[in-house]
């Protein structure tokens, strides 16, 4: 099967890539960059522009099925124009994609697009399902929303859209553990706010796992994108500072704190989503990872 990725030089992208290739598919990915080409055995780079609305045609070729990974990373501080950014990176991607798809002739038969549980409401008592469908009004949830009505506009093209809510994503390459264990580290890790926030998290490797499963499957709709067992912050905290084998001393961050601090992006670590993962799991996916205690041990110990 031929594939094409975009956010394919993402931490995320990569592992994807690497994963397809041993199942035997062929890959294709974008890049705005002509510099960053690499071609491999299995791997083709091509140009795009999302701003311009540009892509080569060629990168679309022969193409069964489309990972939408790109999308700039939220954990940078929202000023007004990086929110725009934030929007646009992940919009505007879609739109090109769509309109070249609409031009020309393609075989493509299944669009899956990342998303995030930052779509759900915050709360500190529901557990969220994919049928839950009230946006988050925050701008985490304007931009899920957003997201994922980009990402069902392929269906007017005859394309099966697949969208995977992806919660706080485990893995010592990228994202926010790193960020998370340094001040662990240092012994200056803290509780954020209350500590009752849930956060649904996944391994990357079960991740990446549910990435290809959807295709190989060809499961269409929405799927969390989480582990079996969502923490609050402060189990989260407490587990990791104990498989860091550091303690943990300070007194919780208040809100207030962090939101002068980081302004509104202290939604990251503040907003709670306690989401199921019944779907994907009722449709044959095994998890490898099921508590945060084995992810970490699998993690930590390969550092």
């Amino acid at each position: 099967m031929k594939v094409l990725v975009t956010g394919a030089t993402g931490f995320l992208g990569k592992l994807l890539v690497a994963q397809l290739l041993a199942q035997g598919d062929e890959v294709h990915y974008v890049t705005t960059n002509a510099s960053k080409i690499k071609n491999a055995k299995g791997v083709w780079g091509f140009v795009w522009d999302p701003a311009a609305g540009s892509i080569e045609p060629k990168a679309l070729e022969g193409v069964d099925v489309i990972y939408h990974l790109a999308g700039a990373t939220v954990s940078k501080r929202w000023t007004p124009t990086y929110k725009e950014e934030i929007l646009d990176s992940r919009i505007q991607s879609a739109a090109t994609l769509y309109l070249a798809l609409q031009k020309g002739n393609h075989q493509v038969k299944q669009f899956i697009s990342a998303s995030a549980v930052g779509g759900y409401v915050s709360s500190e008592t529901a557990q969220y399902t994919e049928a839950d469908m009230k946006h988050n009004p925050s701008f985490l949830g304007q931009v899920v929303e957003a997201w994922e009505t980009a990402a069902d506009q392929f269906e007017q093209l005859g394309i099966g859209v697949t969208k995977i809510r992806i919660g706080l994503v485990l893995s010592e390459l990228g994202g926010a553990l790193p960020v998370m264990m340094k001040p662990i580290s240092l012994g200056a890790g803290a509780v954020f706010g209350t500590g009752k926030q849930y956060y649904s998290w996944i391994h990357v490797e079960d991740l990446i796992g549910l990435f290809c499963f959807v295709k190989n499957k060809r499961l269409l709709g929405a799927f969390n994108g989480v582990g079996d067992r969502p923490e609050t912050c402060r189990d989260f905290t407490v587990v990791l500072a104990k498989k860091m084998h550091r303690p943990l001393w300070l007194p919780a961050v208040p809100g207030w704190v962090l939101k002068t601090v980081l302004g509104e992006m202290a939604a990251v670590v503040l907003e709670s989503q306690n989401v199921s993962n019944d779907k994907i799991k009722q449709a044959g996916f095994g998890f490898k990872y099921q508590t945060l205690e084995a992810a970490l041990e699998a993690i930590l110990s390969k550092e």
